[in-house]
């Protein structure tokens, strides 16, 4: 379904208030997911793999009460495969299987293809839809495409700030306006717009995409304002449960010195809805840890956006070692950094003195405990760290440009990153997302859009614009690279080999939000490299 917004609908939106537009109460129970709604039928179905993705059964949208399904599966009692399908089809109505954008017929430049694609990934207001995964939403939004066929929280900033340079600013308000209708309804931003994303949520950019509001309304603001700190309330919650003996709480890990860092984490430990088959499988060859231990930290490796990595396995190698609840990442902490500092910036502008006080002073408890466990000052570079066993993990991987990218870093310590970056994770087609090869797509070789963004927008912060016109100029030839193959815009690429990118728990997916918002966002920055693109 496409949606092209029209001046009619941008008048509109401008004339109503931001409260009517946020019309789904904030009392609206949370809704239960697919495997808590068909239980042993969601179970058959999953690990039966009767559908090729596991998450086209939980986008699907029942025909019916889930209750009466639930009676007729356990009447029919369906035993094979295809009994499934057969069952499932009946009574469900699937998604569409193609939903990515077409293989461009016209041979348009790299940022007119872009252009010409936000149509096609925008999908107007969300209503409510009895028994659907889907979560309302009361404005328009934008997609990444392929078998993602909601928003998504981290990819939003990515895909919002190519909506901005290409003259989307509508585009730009409505999304943050669906992501303030989140907050107030879950009290924080999902993983995405489903009912099995609601137990977590993802890299936190929220503060950073108001950054990218023309928003000048009182009334607006204070409304932003609210819904970021119960954003940054979600993220800390744990910090009353914290103690010297019980150091990790939700989100929140208390440090040998008694400051405070995050982790990610999930509020469920059971298999993921949407990959329900490969958790299950992955939890059956972890030896000697319970299952429900391996699901929390597949889940929390999934908010973490880099699903799967070598920064979250004990072995380096191994999904079946995933411990991602044991890291303290620099990639979060330096955006829950940039909330405290946002949210302290907001409240001084609305005359919140106390509130600005507040947040000051967190901010700076953070940027100290970041210098003091995430700063390798001898390897040249911002690390992870696992609480547990009390030292920084060996994994060089391109977060340690985050604290670059919100500008937390020194002037030397970000000198420092740079020479590691141009010596370990320069690679032919842009900026390499770990040195590991182990399989997972956040290994190399594959290069994602939003850490070449990360690296090139931090770098040049720091005065290093030749480092970051480079990797602009690498990345960029990369993406028009297959787009001219292709005819698309890729999820990821191979920035050894300069091709399309692999790895994974799914195929290659085309659309694409992120990839279609930093190709415009750097052709934007540096025209020079438009040419003949």
């Amino acid at each position: 379904m496409r949606y092209t917004p029209d001046e009619d609908d941008i008048m509109i939106r401008r004339l109503l208030p931001l409260a009517a537009l946020l019309c789904v109460a904030a009392t609206d129970p949370e809704p239960q997911s697919p495997a808590q709604l068909f239980g042993p039928l969601f179970d058959a179905v999953q690990m039966a793999q009767v559908f090729p993705d596991g998450k086209t059964f939980v986008d699907a949208v029942p025909k019916e009460d889930p209750a009466a399904i639930l009676a007729a599966y356990r009447k029919a009692m369906p035993q094979t495969r295809e009994a499934l399908k057969t069952f499932v089809e009946a009574h469900f109505t699937l998604p569409a299987a193609g939903n990515g954008a077409p293989a461009s017929q016209e041979k348009l430049g790299l940022r007119a293809h872009v252009q010409a694609l936000w149509p096609v990934l925008s999908r107007p207001a969300q209503p409510p839809e009895p028994g659907s995964s889907a979560l309302p939403l009361p404005a328009p939004y934008v997609v990444p495409g392929g078998r993602f066929r909601e928003i998504y929280y981290w990819d939003s900033y990515f895909t919002m700030l190519g909506l901005k340079v290409d003259g989307q600013q509508a585009m730009v308000e409505h999304m943050l306006d669906d992501f303030v209708s989140l907050i107030q309804r879950y009290g924080h931003i999902p993983n995405g717009t489903r009912s099995y994303y609601l137990s977590r949520a993802q890299p936190p950019f929220f503060a950073l995409m108001l950054d990218l509001s023309d928003a000048r309304d009182p009334a607006v603001l204070r409304t932003r304002l609210a819904a970021l700190r119960s954003e940054y309330g979600y993220w800390m919650r744990g910090e009353g449960c914290v103690t010297a003996t019980q150091p990790a709480c939700e989100h929140v890990v208390r440090m040998a010195d008694g400051s405070l860092l995050n982790r990610y984490w999930d509020a469920r430990e059971t298999p993921r809805d949407e990959s329900y088959r490969e958790d299950v499988n992955t939890a059956k060859t972890a030896t000697g840890r319970p299952a429900a231990a391996v699901y929390r930290d597949l889940r929390a490796g999934a908010e973490s956006g880099w699903d799967y990595s070598s920064r979250w396995l004990s072995d380096g190698k191994t999904l079946a070692t995933v411990h991602t609840t044991d890291i303290v990442p620099v990639d979060l902490n330096s955006l829950i950094w940039a909330m405290e500092r946002g949210i302290a910036q907001r409240c001084a502008t609305l005359g919140d003195r106390g509130c600005a006080a507040d947040f000051t002073a967190r901010a700076a408890r953070r940027h100290a405990a970041i210098d003091r466990y995430l700063w390798l000052g001898a390897q040249q570079r911002y690390a992870d760290y696992d609480w547990r066993q009390q030292h920084a993990t060996p994994v060089l991987s391109a977060a340690t440009l985050f604290p670059l990218f919100v500008g937390t870093a020194s002037g030397a310590q970000a000198n420092a990153v740079a020479a590691t970056v141009r010596a370990r994770l320069m690679a032919p087609g842009g900026l390499r997302t770990t040195g590991n090869r182990t399989g997972q797509q956040w290994d190399t070789p594959n290069g994602w859009a939003p850490l070449q963004w990360v690296a090139i927008d931090g770098l040049a912060g720091y005065g290093q614009r030749d480092l970051a016109r480079d990797l602009a100029e690498r990345w960029l030839t990369v993406v028009d690279g297959a787009y001219r193959a292709t005819g698309k815009m890729l999820e990821k690429y191979d920035v050894e080999e300069q091709v399309p990118g692999g790895g994974g728990e799914y195929p290659l997916q085309d659309g694409f939000g992120w990839t279609n918002g930093v190709a415009s966002a750097l052709l934007e920055r540096y025209p020079a490299l438009a040419k003949d693109r």
